[in-house]
């Protein structure tokens, strides 16, 4: 939704990136200045941050795109304990696992069976009773829902602490952010525009997601884009989420950097903060 907003900041080449090795190739491309800027989940750039990966969070860009599905008598991330629990995304939403649980004492490594699966397969993992519950984001949350698959025991759009965090945040590579300072604000605000666009016209976003192959269904996109908290970027404070997270990883041994490395090191609001005075609320 930013390429038109993109362009009328001045920018005349835009592209948009494939990772034939997958999206874990996502974080050294933005390290190596192969990839400017991108808008991912939050914790696997914390996990990169970690390793000195040179990126940079610039904002956040929204909450909630993520729902815990659990089938049987499972009723909350406590019963997961001995459970098989499926993230897919190439591994990236283990992260997010790997903080939900920790944030209910349980242990990833010895207290909870967690794989991998490509969506197709954890759907039917889930349908067929062979994994007892399934990270889902949007729109597969939505389609899960459709099909009466399970049943949400965790949903980070309305769910504390989850839903006070964004879960996708700015990333950018850090020597771009130091070497095109002002290419970088007008990137921001054509994409926290979009941002706004995509929180009070879900139906024309859906569309536009189904019409350029980004999404097959359009009732499930468009259930997905007013399921998201969008349009939030000045209203939470990204520094609490990577500060959250940051500690939910370090505390189940994920990492070892503090929140506070992290923070000094791999965040930069500057922008940020100028934008949400010049842009109108």
């Amino acid at each position: 939704m930013a390429d038109e907003l993109l362009i009328a900041e001045g920018f005349t080449d835009v592209q948009y990136v494939e990772f034939p090795e997958g999206v874990k190739g996502l974080y050294d491309r933005v390290g190596s200045a192969a990839v400017d800027m991108t808008q991912w989940y939050l914790t696997p750039f914390v996990v990169a941050a970690d390793k000195r990966t040179p990126i940079v969070f610039l904002a956040g860009v929204h909450t909630g795109c993520q729902e815990l599905v659990a089938i049987g008598a499972i009723r909350t991330i406590r019963d997961l304990k001995g459970k098989t629990v499926v993230a897919t995304a190439g591994g990236v939403l283990n992260s997010f696992v790997i903080a939900m649980l920790g944030h209910v004492g349980l242990d990833y490594r010895k207290d909870v069976n967690v794989v991998e699966m490509t969506p197709t397969e954890a759907v039917q993992s889930l349908a067929e009773g062979k994994a007892h519950a399934f990270l889902a984001t949007a729109p597969l949350a939505q389609e899960l829902r459709a099909k009466k698959i399970g049943h949400v025991i965790a949903n980070m759009a309305t769910d504390r602490p989850w839903s006070q965090y964004f879960c996708c945040m700015l990333v950018a590579n850090r020597e771009f952010v130091r070497k095109h300072p002002v290419a970088t604000k007008r990137a921001m605000r054509a994409i926290l525009k979009a941002d706004q666009i995509c929180a009070l016209e879900p139906e024309r976003v859906a569309r536009n997601l189904v019409d350029r192959g980004f999404a097959k269904s359009y009732d499930y996109a468009v259930q997905a884009m007013k399921d998201i908290p969008y349009g939030r970027w000045r209203q939470y404070d990204p520094e609490d989420a990577v500060r959250f997270y940051a500690l939910r990883l370090n505390e189940a041994r994920v990492i070892g950097s503090t929140p506070q490395r992290i923070i000094a090191e791999h965040t930069d609001w500057r922008f940020l903060n100028e934008l949400k005075k010049e842009l109108k609320g």
